[in-house]
C-alpha cells in the first residue's frame, strides 16, 4: 500500500508541475523515477519513451502506466495513471471557468509566453539527455538528421517520422550483419 501511495504522489507531482505537454515531463520523470526512486534504469527510460511515443495516447499517461506497472503491477499502473491525470483535469476545469478573463489579460498572456520558452528548454534538455544515452552510429546520425529535416519541412507527421526511423533501424540491423559477414569473407 505504501508503494502505491508513493506512486500516486510521485506522478501527481509530475502531473502538477509539468507544463507544455508530455515531452516537457521527461526530465521530471527521469529525475523522480530513475535518479531519485530508482524504479527504472536509464536504458529502460529510453525504451519507455520510445514505446510511449509510439503507442496511442498521451505520453504522460503511457509513461505513468508503464512505470506504475513495473513497480506495482495492475494497481500500480492504475494509481500512477490516476495520479498524473488528476492535476491536468483540475487545472483545465479551473482554466475553463476563467478562460475569457485569462485570454484578455496581458499579464497572464505574458506568463504563458514565458512558460512556452521554459517548455522549449525542457524539451530540448530531454532530447539532449536522450541523445547522450543513445548508441551513436552512422545510421543513428542519419536517422537524427532525417527526422530533423522531415520535422522542419513538415513533410510527414511525427508518427510517420517515428515509423520511418524504426524502419531504417530494422533494415540496418538486417543488412549490417550481412555486410560485415561479406567483408570478413573478403578479408579471408
Amino acid at each position: 500500500m505504501k508503494k502505491l501511495w508513493e506512486l500516486f504522489i510521485t506522478f501527481f507531482k509530475i502531473g502538477l508541475f509539468t507544463f507544455g505537454g508530455g515531452l516537457a515531463m521527461i526530465p521530471h520523470v527521469q529525475h523522480e523515477v530513475v535518479q531519485k526512486k530508482k524504479w527504472i534504469t536509464d536504458d529502460e527510460m529510453l525504451d519507455m519513451i520510445a514505446i510511449a511515443e509510439s503507442t496511442p495516447g498521451v505520453i504522460a499517461v503511457n509513461t505513468a502506466t508503464y512505470v506504475g506497472y513495473r513497480v506495482g503491477k495492475f494497481w500500480g499502473s492504475l494509481v500512477a495513471t490516476i495520479g498524473v491525470v488528476i492535476p491536468s483535469v483540475i487545472i483545465i476545469c479551473i482554466i475553463s471557468v476563467f478562460f475569457n478573463r485569462f485570454s484578455e489579460n496581458k499579464v497572464i498572456m505574458a506568463i504563458f509566453n514565458g512558460i512556452r520558452v521554459g517548455v522549449l528548454y525542457l524539451i530540448f534538455n530531454a532530447g539532449l539527455k536522450i541523445y547522450k544515452k543513445t548508441h551513436k552510429t552512422l545510421i543513428s546520425y542519419f536517422i537524427i538528421l532525417l527526422a530533423l529535416v522531415l520535422s522542419i519541412t513538415k513533410i510527414f507527421d511525427s508518427i510517420f517520422i517515428i515509423l520511418i526511423g524504426a524502419s531504417i533501424g530494422i533494415i540496418s540491423q538486417i543488412i549490417m550483419p550481412r555486410i560485415k559477414k561479406v567483408e570478413m569473407q573478403d578479408d579471408n
